[in-house]
C-alpha cells in the first residue's frame, strides 16, 4: 500500500485546492492512502501530520488559498529541523510526498531528495516563475484580478487626468506585470527583467503629455523601486497629480478561474498517475497544453 503525503507551502495561490482534489480523487481510485501534512514544512518537522479517511467528507470548495494551511517556514534550511521532519515522514511509514508551491518550496524538495525522500512538485504560485512550466496554478485568477483592478482604478485617472502606479506581486520575475500591462492597456511598465532608467520614464512621459496624454497607469514589478518615493520624483519632475496603488495580498486570493481550477485538477491527477508508474522526484508542467514531468535535480 502507498502511503502518500501532500502539502502546500509558501505563498498560497487560488487552485491549489483543486489540486488537492485531483490527488485525493486519483488516490481513491489507485487505492493509495493520503497524509496531509498541515501549514507546509513548519507542519511536517511539527510532525502536523494525519491521514484523510474519507476526502469526501472534506470542506474542499471553489474558494482559492489551500484547505492544508501553508507557511514560510525558514528554519527548514537547517540540518537539525530536516532531520527530524525526515524522521516524522519515516515514522509515518509515508512512501511518497506531493508537494505544492513555487521557487522556494522547490529548494525545499530538494533537501528531503538528498536524503532519499521520493518528491514529486507541483507549480502552485501566482508568480508563474517556474521553470519548464508554461503555467502554474493560481497565475491566471491572479492576472485577472489585477487586470479588474486596473479597470476600477482607470475609472479614477480618468476623471482627475492623474498618473497612478501600481505595484503587483512577482517576486523577481514580471510575467504578471507584463501580462497585465497588455491586458489592461497600461502606458508604461516596469519589470525586473528590463533594468529601470527613471529618467527615461520621465522622458517618455514628458514626450506623451506633449502629444495628448491626460492619464495613464505605470504597472510595476514589486521590489524594484519604492513606488512613494518614485511617485514623488514625477510629480516633481512633471508637475502631475500621482497616486499610488499597491494591490498587494488583494491578488492571492479570490475563487480561481476556471482554467486554474482544470489546469490545479488535472496536474494532481497527474502527479498520482506519475507515483502509480513508478516515477520518482520529478516535476509536473504543462507544455503546448500537455502535461509533462521532468527531472527535479
Amino acid at each position: 500500500m502507498k502511503n502518500i503525503g501532500i502539502l502546500t507551502s509558501g505563498g498560497d495561490s487560488p487552485g491549489m485546492n483543486y489540486i488537492i482534489n485531483g490527488v485525493l480523487n486519483a488516490a481513491f481510485i489507485y487505492k493509495f492512502n493520503i497524509f496531509s501534512i498541515l501549514y507546509g514544512y513548519k507542519g511536517l518537522y511539527e510532525n502536523n501530520i494525519k491521514i484523510i479517511k474519507n476526502y469526501k467528507l472534506l470542506n474542499l470548495n471553489n474558494n482559492g488559498g489551500t484547505f492544508l494551511g501553508s507557511s514560510r517556514f525558514k528554519n527548514f534550511k537547517y540540518k537539525i529541523i530536516r532531520h527530524k521532519a525526515i524522521n516524522n515522514l519515516k515514522n509515518n511509514n509515508i512512501n511518497s510526498l506531493i508537494i505544492i508551491g513555487g521557487n522556494g518550496t522547490y529548494i525545499g524538495s530538494k533537501y528531503l531528495i538528498k536524503k532519499g525522500i521520493s518528491c514529486i512538485n507541483l507549480p502552485g504560485t501566482i508568480d508563474n516563475d517556474i521553470l519548464y512550466t508554461d503555467y502554474t496554478v493560481g497565475y491566471f485568477t491572479a492576472l485577472n484580478t489585477i487586470v479588474n483592478s486596473i479597470d476600477n482604478i482607470r475609472d479614477t485617472a480618468y476623471s482627475h487626468e492623474c498618473i497612478f502606479i501600481v505595484e503587483v506581486m512577482g517576486r523577481n520575475c514580471g510575467k504578471l506585470t507584463i501580462a497585465a500591462a497588455i491586458a489592461a492597456k497600461c502606458e508604461f511598465f516596469i519589470i525586473p527583467e528590463i533594468k529601470f532608467n527613471i529618467d527615461n520614464l520621465i522622458n517618455e512621459i514628458k514626450f506623451k503629455i506633449l502629444n495628448g496624454l491626460k492619464n495613464a497607469i505605470i504597472i510595476i514589478t514589486e521590489n524594484i523601486y519604492n513606488i512613494l518615493k518614485l511617485s514623488k520624483y514625477i510629480k516633481k519632475k512633471i508637475k502631475k497629480e500621482i497616486k499610488t496603488v499597491v494591490l498587494g495580498h488583494i491578488q492571492r486570493g479570490g475563487k480561481p478561474v476556471v482554467y486554474d481550477r482544470i489546469l490545479g485538477y488535472s496536474m494532481g491527477t497527474y502527479a498520482i498517475k506519475l507515483i502509480y508508474k513508478g516515477y520518482h522526484n520529478v516535476c509536473v508542467g504543462i507544455k503546448n497544453g500537455k502535461l509533462i514531468n521532468y527531472n527535479i535535480i
